[in-house]
């Protein structure tokens, strides 16, 4: 039996094999903090491996950097040993739901998606901290150990938990939010698939740096647009000069993929208006366009006369041509795609049906009225929550609804997920795309649980918030997913009856084993710890605890279906259709075995100090080899 390593991958391990499979001759080796050796890079041969000269020292180049870049490059690829513990009191459908909305600082977990969701994320949203001035960052450390990790990663004080506000007066003000983006960023593009995009809102502090850093992170040839949203409908009349939008920076993970690309929009409604059915075409609604074109070259043959059904003629308009030859012309004419006007008497135009029109191209400029405002998010807030507004200035949900629908597709399963998550407008957006066209889009939702408040910009907001028993953001982002999630359904109405509206609560925390599992050798002359040697896990944490960090770590989505059952008075797991059998109790006998060996799953997990005895251990092998020898067996 293996041993589960119950951590997140070291990047930095897997990036030296990447290069020493490509330049073998590139790797070396170095003494750890330890005092061993380990494997490393000998960066001069590897810059010389990578030029057509000889390199001989450093040369001036184009590059964007800043103070402590390599430090938060080295807290990206660090790993850590944390876990995500399911929360079913606070969850909706749990058992059903294939949405999650995760408790915890967005960097930890993002290292503990990796495993499992690596490649598999169609669209990021985000709305990090605009860097105001009153905006909070978060105060990353990689080099903690798992005593303090609970202080700082579990449990939060009344300053902000692990954030702390960037003041202006700051002399490390952009460097602060650099180093607070760059390894979230690194990381978000490790999720996405290739056809998948990113879309991060900003406004202009920070404009230019994110620019930049996107460039760096996803490849300036993956940038595919920067989107001008008008986020007002009036000028602030205590501005000399008011900010009427902000930007939505797009990148796509890989736009050489052939599936990389935007969907198509839904028209407006006036857009809709304009299609209409004179002649009842049992092809549907049309809308008619204007068939001539500029002259320029044109040849001959787009230069002739056409006869309208009550008898009149027309030529191409002075300085202009048809914009098809005479025979394409024909063919559409037989076909009844050209219009002459309800009297037969006007000039031709080609009837466009709404039927193949596939919905518009959007282009970068996105007014107010295409996709909301501010104040109209505040109004959506307001309406959920009885008239409070209990957050200030969320996202509109028809800006989300855009960026979803341009992202994702309603038949493949997309995973949007959001790091920031806010008033958790995202979760809204899916809902009701998915209840307009039956669409199985699934959201994961990410937000520190950071203490509302009393000071800043939000603090009208925050008080309100308060005073309905809310005590941070994560508590209002939950309630609203709740009471969206009935709202949609009941518009819904009986196209609503399969929609899912639940979401499974995960809540960071440290890791479910006790030191001694992961440093066996630093206890093994210490025989006080003669116990804890015995039972390696905490004795806090339940079953299910145990699941959610063996899925984690083979690779299993956290929404994977989990059933349970008893065997031999044992709580079984089966998680995804038996893909997983795992059971974590104590007194594992012989026939409990063999149940789950019959059953061939494709791992199987146990704890170390399960077995009933040594007899028990001894056999274990054996009854898998007999009944199930393809299942990979692992313990705790």
């Amino acid at each position: 039996m293996d041993k589960l390593d119950m951590r997140t991958p070291d990047k930095v391990d897997e990036n030296i094999a990447k290069i020493g499979n490509l330049f073998p001759n590139c790797i070396t080796e170095t003494l750890d903090e330890n005092g061993k050796p380990v494997k490393a890079i000998d960066f001069a041969m590897l810059k010389q491996e990578l030029s057509k000269v000889v390199v001989d020292g450093a040369k001036e180049r184009y590059q964007f950097t800043w103070p402590d870049k390599k430090k938060s490059m080295l807290i990206a690829n660090s790993p850590i040993s944390a876990t995500l513990r399911p929360c079913r009191a606070e969850s909706v459908n749990f058992d059903e739901t294939e949405n999650l909305y995760i408790e915890g600082d967005n960097l930890d977990v993002l290292k503990l998606l990796q495993e499992t969701y690596l490649g598999k994320v169609k669209m990021i949203y985000i709305d990090p901290p605009y860097n105001t001035g009153n905006d909070f960052v978060y105060q990353d450390n990689f080099d903690i150990d798992s005593d303090t990790y609970k202080e700082l990663s579990g449990d939060y004080d009344d300053q902000g938990n692990r954030l702390r506000k960037n003041n202006d007066t700051n002399g490390r003000f952009h460097t602060d939010w650099l180093n607070m983006m760059y390894p979230r960023l690194k990381l978000a593009r490790d999720l996405l698939r290739d056809d998948g995009f990113i879309f991060i809102s900003i406004d202009d502090g920070e404009f230019t740096n994110l620019r930049k850093l996107c460039d760096e992170v996803f490849g300036a040839v993956n940038f595919v647009a920067s989107i001008v949203w008008q986020k007002k409908t009036a000028p602030d009349a205590r501005m000399n000069i008011s900010a009427a939008h902000d930007y939505v920076l797009l990148y796509a993970k890989n736009s050489n993929d052939d599936n990389c690309y935007l969907q198509s929009l839904p028209y407006e409604n006036d857009r809709l208006q304009g299609y209409k059915n004179p002649d009842n075409d049992p092809r549907g609604e049309w809308a008619s366009v204007d068939i001539t074109g500029q002259t320029g070259r044109a040849p001959k043959s787009q230069f002739y006369k056409v006869t309208t059904t009550a008898g009149i003629e027309y030529f191409p308009p002075d300085g202009r041509c048809w914009a098809m030859a005479e025979s394409t012309f024909k063919k559409l004419l037989d076909d009844n795609r050209i219009w002459f006007g309800e009297d037969g008497k006007n000039r031709p135009r080609l009837k466009k049906f709404l039927s193949e029109a596939g919905g518009m191209r959007p282009w970068t400029w996105w007014d107010n009225k295409y996709a909301s405002h501010n104040q109209e998010g505040n109004q959506e807030v307001k309406y959920l929550f009885n008239g409070k507004l209990v957050f200030d200035n969320p996202k509109p949900i028809k800006l989300l609804r855009k960026i979803v629908s341009l992202a994702t597709t309603s038949s493949n399963n997309d995973i949007c997920i959001d790091f920031f998550s806010g008033s958790a407008t995202l979760a809204e957006a899916v809902l009701q795309e998915n209840s307009v066209d039956s669409g199985n889009r699934k959201f994961i939702l990410i937000q520190i649980p950071q203490i509302l408040s009393n000071e800043g910009n939000d603090y009208k907001a925050n008080n309100i918030a308060q005073s309905l028993g809310y005590k941070n953001i994560c508590e209002i982002g939950k309630e609203r997913i709740r009471r969206a999630g009935k709202k949609v359904k009941e518009e819904a109405g009986p196209n609503g009856q399969n929609l899912d509206i639940g979401f499974r609560v995960l809540k960071l925390d440290s890791s479910n084993m006790k030191n001694v599992y992961y440093s066996p050798e630093k206890y093994v002359n210490d025989l006080s710890l003669f116990d804890a040697l015995h039972d390696n896990i905490k004795e806090d944490r339940s079953g299910e605890d145990l699941l959610f960090q063996v899925m984690l770590d083979l690779g299993i989505e956290l929404s994977a279906r989990i059933t349970e059952e008893t065997i031999d008075g044992k709580k079984v797991y089966s998680v995804k259709d038996g893909y997983l059998a795992a059971c974590f109790e104590s007194g594992v006998t012989d026939s409990l075995i063999t149940e789950v060996a019959k059953r061939r799953p494709f791992y199987a997990v146990f704890r170390d100090s399960s077995f009933k005895d040594d007899a028990v251990a001894a056999n274990f092998e054996q009854i898998f080899a007999t009944w199930s020898p393809e299942t990979i067996k692992k313990v705790l």
